[in-house]
């Protein structure tokens, strides 16, 4: 082999071994082992590896545009969704009678339970066409008879669970409804 010269790295035809060579002498080469070992091999069993990076002078390469592929690339911040509001029902019906008429002293307590109940059907049923999977009536603690007919209905839908609401959150006047999505 008369290309080889002292730098080039070689390997040996009829065995595992590579290294580097340091000299030659006719047509011997001395090469220098990956372990560090300095061995003496006739040229003809020896071939030159072919390393585009050895072969490469320093000068051809771009060292910014090298730097710039290895930077870490900036990722868009993602809209990332805190663990309590993944959990947040996405509709709250607030039942309370103040929210829903201007003056709530001129009807009766009959006529105040008839329309929390109305209110509480539209806004379960509009729920269940727009596929909303869980909705919060808010009914407070009172003396509990809303929260009793709120159940009743509830009770008569058998797309539903419902259950107490957060208790940080709500307290103990809400209530929770789960809606079973049909597929």
């Amino acid at each position: 082999m008369r290309d080889l010269k002292p730098g080039d790295i070689v390997e040996l035809l009829d065995d595992d071994l590579s290294g580097v060579v340091q000299s030659i002498n006719g047509e011997e080469v001395k090469i220098k082992t990956e372990d560090g070992f300095i061995m003496q091999f006739p040229a003809g069993d020896l071939v030159k590896i072919k390393d585009e990076i050895g072969d490469m002078a320093i000068e051809d390469f771009d060292f910014e545009e090298v730097l710039k592929e290895k930077a870490p690339t900036k990722k868009p911040r993602s809209n990332r969704i805190k663990p309590k509001e993944r959990n947040a029902p996405p509709m709250e019906v607030d039942l309370h009678i103040n929210q829903l008429v201007r003056s709530p002293g001129s009807i009766s307590n009959h006529e105040m339970l008839n329309l929390q109940l109305d209110t509480a059907r539209h806004k379960l049923e509009f729920a269940m066409k727009k596929r909303i999977q869980k909705v919060v009536f808010i009914h407070g603690v009172g003396e509990g008879v809303l929260k009793m007919e709120l159940e009743y209905l509830l009770g008569r839908y058998s797309n539903v669970k419902y259950y107490d609401a957060d208790y940080q959150k709500y307290g103990l006047g809400a209530t929770e409804v789960y809606i079973f999505q049909n597929p």
